[in-house]
């Protein structure tokens, strides 16, 4: 079972669905974050995106569809930019 890092957690999901999952809450925390604009929201948002791509990295490649890999990067990319347009 995989470790979330900064929290301690042991999951049990396969690799899809961890990448899967860790999308979509950097995605409710980016929202989240942009509409509260709290610096502590903000940064939890920062982390979340961070987790998502240590899984995305982490995990193994190999037979995974590439669109699916590539659409959620493009998720985690819009986020960022979400993140980024409220900050200014």
């Amino acid at each position: 079972m995989d470790h979330i890092n900064h929290t301690g957690l042991i999951s049990g999901l396969n690799d899809i669905q961890q990448i899967k999952m860790s999308v979509k809450a950097a995605q409710k925390m980016v929202g989240s974050a942009t509409m509260q604009l709290d610096p502590e929201a903000i940064q939890r948002a920062e982390e979340a995106i961070q987790d998502a791509r240590n899984i995305m990295n982490r995990s193994q490649h190999t037979g995974y569809d590439e669109d699916f890999i590539q659409e959620q990067s493009s998720l985690l990319q819009q986020c960022e930019h979400q993140l980024s347009e409220a900050q200014q």
